[in-house]
């Protein structure tokens, strides 16, 4: 009989929950078929364990599976069948439906007892969609109804994988060998779609710098994210979902994905930064911290003050010193400062106690909380070692450009910046003249804040002031080359 591939591993697993990264296995069942190379029947291997989670099993899984708590007292735990299955597996196509769900949680169980689990995947879900697209389901129970198959016992591991052995078998009684062998090659090139999108999701996307945007139930993006190549890096979260937990998750809700392009990496650095700013998309940990950032005062009467997010002018900005991720941060950056430096941690405003601070008492501080170190030569001394993180002084009057031109030079961004901020993009001289014309008051930002402050520390000559004509009245009333 042939096969798409000389040996195929159907693969089921039952689980106390949907969570690979918190979950366990409480079963797994496998249908190993070996090809024939004469041709001849394969050698079908059939192998199924209960498995000791070591947490209870839920009440509703409990009704679901079929398992107990009782059944799986005394099964062994996973790391014992560890190598078996590995046997089973070894040099095999690895099908399972919805494959992502089982791949996740054999990834995630191997990797507790310490071994790797990297084989190839396909999904049958998939392969009935690509072969069955008029079908109405997809699911395990419509393959039953639709083929006829008799597994046994349904929600149980190995008959679950053995539903999906006859599934094929079905497929091979109704089909050409070469149409089954050409959907699983393209469904094994292609990136594993979220069941909910469709399957030219991607085709829409272009090779091109921008942002793109995960939709699931809500009109709230679940993330954001940006790339120099927006197809290429979107097909990646469906590439790896089976093998990160987070992608995984994110696959199962999204339900449309919505994108923006741009000249190039710097405009999509400052958009995605935006935008995950003001829409709090769950799954962008990362650049959430809105809130939590801010700018180090010094000042001559106290210590070190911080200023948050929410609470800084903009063109206070220059000449502090950070940014900083958080209050923390900056007090974290302090206490290493005094140990180096034998900075008083009264002064600095660490710690709050009458006489010699905790540094001093250790003999690390030079002595400004005992009057042995005058204040502002303590102070001095804090802003010499604060020299490298200093914020520079924006160096213009008002507002200054910084161009991007895209790869092919049919179009050009043109970004106004000010006070190591992001006021906004122009596309065309309409935009800019509104820009200059009622330019935006922008909250503070760190990550758009470091990434200006990165890109005039590298390449200063981008940036291009704004002549006043311009900034005061109207971009169009001055004839200076910067705003032409």
């Amino acid at each position: 009989m042939r096969l798409f591939a000389p040996a195929i591993a159907f693969v089921d697993v039952e689980t106390t929950g949907t969570r690979a990264s918190a979950d366990r296995v409480t079963e797994v069942g496998v249908v190993r078929v070996d090809a024939d190379p004469a041709g001849g029947d394969p050698r079908v291997t059939e192998w199924s364990s209960l498995v000791d989670p070591g947490v209870p099993i839920p009440p509703a899984i409990q009704t679901l599976t079929g398992i107990s708590d009782a059944m799986v007292r005394g099964a062994p735990p996973f790391g014992a069948i560890a190598a078996r299955i590995d046997e089973l597996l070894a040099g095999s196509l690895f099908v399972a439906h919805s494959a992502r769900f089982d791949f996740g949680f054999l990834k995630h169980e191997f990797a507790r007892v310490g071994r790797a689990f990297s084989p190839r995947a396909l999904c049958t879900v998939r392969l009935s969609r690509r072969l069955d697209p008029e079908a109405e389901s997809h699911g395990l129970d419509a393959l039953i109804a639709r083929h006829g198959l008799d597994p046994g016992a349904r929600h149980r591991a190995l008959g679950d994988a053995r539903a999906l052995w006859q599934f094929v078998l079905a497929l091979y009684r109704s089909r050409p060998p070469e149409a089954i062998e050409a959907a699983v090659k393209r469904l094994l090139r292609i990136p594993s779609l979220p069941p909910r999108l469709p399957a030219d999701a991607l085709d829409a996307i272009p090779d091109l710098p921008g942002v793109y945007r995960f939709y699931g139930e809500n009109p709230l993006p679940l993330y954001i994210g940006k790339s120099i190549h927006l197809r290429e890096r979107v097909a990646a979260h469906f590439c790896t979902d089976w093998q990160r937990e987070t992608d995984a998750r994110l696959s199962a809700e999204i339900r449309r994905i919505e994108f923006e392009t741009t000249a190039g990496e710097l405009g999509a650095l400052l958009r995605e930064s935006a935008l995950v700013k003001s829409l709090m998309p769950a799954h962008n940990r990362a650049l959430r911290r809105k809130s939590d950032a801010g700018v180090m005062i010094v000042v001559a009467d106290g210590p070190p003050r911080f200023v948050p997010a929410a609470s800084i002018d903009p063109a206070a900005v220059p000449g502090a010193w950070g940014p900083y991720a958080s209050r923390r941060a900056m007090r974290s950056r302090l206490a290493a400062l005094a140990d180096e430096h034998g900075l008083c941690w009264s002064r600095l405003g660490l710690e709050r106690r009458d006489g010699p601070c905790f540094a001093r008492q250790l003999r690390r501080c030079a002595g400004a909380c005992v009057g042995d170190e005058p204040a502002r030569t303590h102070d001095e001394r804090l802003v010499a070692a604060l020299a490298g993180e200093r914020i520079p002084a924006w160096p213009w009057p008002g507002p200054a450009l910084v161009r991007e031109a895209a790869p092919d030079g049919e179009r050009v961004d043109v970004h106004v910046v000010r006070d190591w901020h992001w006021l906004g993009t122009a596309r065309d001289q309409a935009d800019l003249d509104a820009l200059l014309a009622t330019p935006a008051e922008p909250a503070f930002d760190l990550d758009v804040c470091r990434l200006l402050l990165r890109l005039h520390a590298k390449s200063p000559g981008r940036f291009e002031p704004v002549p006043r004509c311009a900034s005061a009245d109207r971009a169009g009333a001055c004839d200076d080359p910067a705003v032409a």
